[in-house]
């Protein structure tokens, strides 16, 4: 990035600065009606949480009001922890205009300021903290820190920057592209264990918080096989071993059964898609400990895109959409029930952000049931964030990120995609309206 691009950059995050997020009060008490704490196995009726400052400090069975404490009514509501989303773009969003031309048309600066609008969908979306896989590096890693400064509304980001892959691969802006143009920004393409090396610890030193990888083909890229392995098992294990030197986890984007293996076998942290897992996939996996990020949603989306505005993709997309997708929901319910540990991840925004709650009815309908569907978006993706004692559940310690719905969302599973009270940091950033007013 050019210093001048760097100063026009400035100058647009000091324009955004006037959405700033409210003050907290100090001492507040939810009543819950009805509490999914992301920890119990079943929900807990009538129950008081207890906030200081920006932290719970106490739950309490029964409607409690200590000395002093401004009181949320939320007594006919389910509460619930922030959610987690482990797989998001949230500086873009998919707009039904030609892609290759918008490639040209928009510019960094033009991302960061359609990024705010994004983040506050995403967060009035009960959406709390947010792993973001895959973004121009400077203009993601800017907006974790306004957002982290509270300069402007959004969930917490954790953010990986540009991901990396090998030259034709998924993620290469070069492809399908005049081959006298060159697209490549700093610390995109891999080629090589040094290429590897390298690029992790500048991204690490230009503040990202893990490394996502790409090495398998993808979806919605030019003229690479979802099925192939691009990526040489060095240059996965050159990531790995440099990132986890530098306590970083690396995601890895993999829709082929042997980019799967390979990858889970090599130590990276989740496996992003797994659209051709099988049980031989889901073996190694579990040997290994790598969690699985199913984007769903993206699936459902994209496979709806692909059958009304087939134009609207990159060409080769909408074919590998209508075959891939249907396979990723499917595979969902092979994984859940083979024992794969499973976290929330939408891969938004081919839809549009605030949407990200209809991933739980598309799990639900996969096989999974809605208690588990909500702990892979709640304890699992902390635990995978490697931030359980922070976020993802409704205990003493964790951050006051909580919301609310009117319903019950083990009865049905939608409710989630109609939150009506969000809790930030023990700010409220989206007052309690009931249903129907």
């Amino acid at each position: 990035m050019t210093i001048s691009k760097t100063f026009r950059l400035g100058v647009a995050a000091l324009a955004l600065c006037a959405a700033t997020a409210p003050a907290f009060a100090r001492d507040v008490v939810i009543h819950a009606g009805r509490l999914i704490d992301g920890v119990s196995a079943q929900p807990r009726e009538k129950v008081s949480i207890v906030v200081k400052d920006d932290r719970i400090v106490d739950v309490q069975a029964g409607f409690v009001t200590p000395a002093g404490a401004e009181v949320v009514d939320l007594s006919s509501a389910t509460v619930l922890p922030g959610l987690i989303d482990m797989h998001d773009h949230i500086t873009g969003q998919y707009s039904g205009r030609n892609p290759i031309a918008e490639r040209f048309t928009t510019s960094e600066i033009d991302t960061a300021y359609q990024s705010v609008a994004y983040a506050r969908r995403t967060l009035d979306a009960g959406f709390t903290s947010v792993r973001d896989v895959g973004g121009d590096t400077g203009v993601v890693v800017a907006l974790k820190r306004a957002i982290a400064n509270g300069a402007i509304a959004g969930p917490r980001l954790w953010v990986s920057g540009h991901p990396l892959g090998p030259s034709g691969g998924h993620g290469d802006p070069q492809n399908g592209i005049r081959t006298d143009l060159d697209l490549h920004g700093e610390n995109q393409v891999v080629d090589g264990p040094d290429d590897a090396v390298r690029i992790v610890r500048q991204m690490h030193r230009d503040g990202v918080n893990l490394i996502k990888i790409m090495p398998s083909g993808g979806v919605l890229s030019i003229g690479d096989d979802p099925n192939a392995t691009l990526m040489t098992d060095a240059e996965i294990k050159a990531v790995v071993d440099t990132a986890h030197r530098l306590g970083m986890r690396v995601a890895a984007h993999a829709h082929g059964q042997d980019a799967i293996v390979r990858a889970s076998a090599l130590g990276v942290d989740s496996i992003e898609h797994g659209s051709f897992g099988d049980a031989a996939a889901y073996k190694v996996m579990k040997e290994h400990g790598t969690w699985l990020v199913p984007t769903l949603l993206v699936a459902d989306t994209v496979v709806k895109i692909a059958k009304a505005r087939p134009d609207s993709l990159p060409p080769s997309s909408a074919k590998k959409a209508l075959e891939v997708g249907p396979i990723t929901i499917r595979n969902l319910g092979a994984a859940y029930r083979a024992g794969v540990k499973i976290a929330f991840g939408t891969d938004q925004g081919m839809a549009p952000h605030g949407t990200n709650g209809q991933e739980f009815a598309l799990m639900v309908s996969a096989g999974m049931t809605p208690m588990d569907a909500i702990r892979a978006a709640t304890t699992n993706a902390a635990e995978l964030l490697g931030a359980p004692g922070d976020v993802g559940s409704v205990q003493a310690g964790r951050f006051a990120d909580i919301i609310a719905v009117s319903g019950n969302p083990l009865s049905d599973v939608t409710e989630l995609e109609r939150v009506r009270f969000v809790m930030k940091g023990g700010a409220v950033v989206k007052p309690w309206v009931a249903a129907g007013k």
